[in-house]
């Protein structure tokens, strides 16, 4: 499965974070539609995985959804994403601080198969617009989010849908927002998808933070 709700023809549609129709400083989350923006391939392909993944669990599909932040400080404003595939060599044109590869590792050496973790000043977040019940403001710690926009450049370069933790969820694009929101303090408790809807990869996101946590107590 695939988390990438757009092509480059859509980024023009989103949100400019410097225009965030928020004023108040912050951090915000967004809860994007798996595909939405797109031709149609990734949301059904997201939609057949859902259906498989809830009859082995013996539940009802739920709506599944790709997740963004957009980070406004006195400076400015940046957007924090992870997107797959990465649609051009041109990385610093859009903030791109991590890499990783998608699948398995050796399959990184090409941009089909590798994703890309941006922390984009001013940048632009495809279908904004199309977020359920608009951005979720999740801190408005000025320190917390400076932080936050440190940390991104330390994300886990684990394999794009892969379960490498165990974690019964496979690391993808939630896993680095949930992970990123984990480990600057963010209470996570309070953090839920929209009614009826699930992010893959955000258990893994945060699992990975919960073992970092322990892993520095323990030095």
């Amino acid at each position: 499965m695939t988390d990438d709700h757009g092509e480059m023809s859509t980024w023009t549609r989103g949100t400019l974070a410097t225009e965030h129709r928020h004023s108040q400083p912050g951090v915000y989350l967004y809860w994007i539609p798996l595909g939405a923006g797109g031709s149609g391939f990734v949301e059904l392909n997201g939609r057949f995985y859902e259906l498989c993944k809830a009859f082995l669990e013996r539940r009802r599909p739920l709506r599944l959804y790709h997740t963004a932040l957009v980070i406004r400080l006195p400076e400015g404003g940046f957007v924090v994403e992870t997107m797959w595939p990465s649609p051009d060599e041109d990385i610093r044109s859009r903030g791109v601080v991590v890499e990783g590869p998608v699948f398995a590792p050796w399959l990184g050496s090409t941009r089909l198969f590798r994703y890309e973790v941006r922390c984009w000043r001013d940048g632009v977040l495809p279908d904004a617009d199309e977020a359920v019940d608009g951005p979720q403001r999740v801190s408005g710690d000025l320190v917390l989010a400076r932080r936050l926009i440190d940390r991104v450049a330390s994300v886990p370069r684990l394999i794009w849908g892969r379960d490498q933790l165990g974690a019964g969820d496979m690391w993808n694009s939630n896993s680095v927002i949930s992970w990123l929101l984990a480990t600057t303090g963010v209470p996570m408790e309070t953090i839920v998808p929209p009614g009826r809807g699930r992010a893959p990869g955000w258990d893994a996101g945060v699992e990975m933070a919960r073992r970092l946590s322990m892993s520095t107590a323990h030095t």
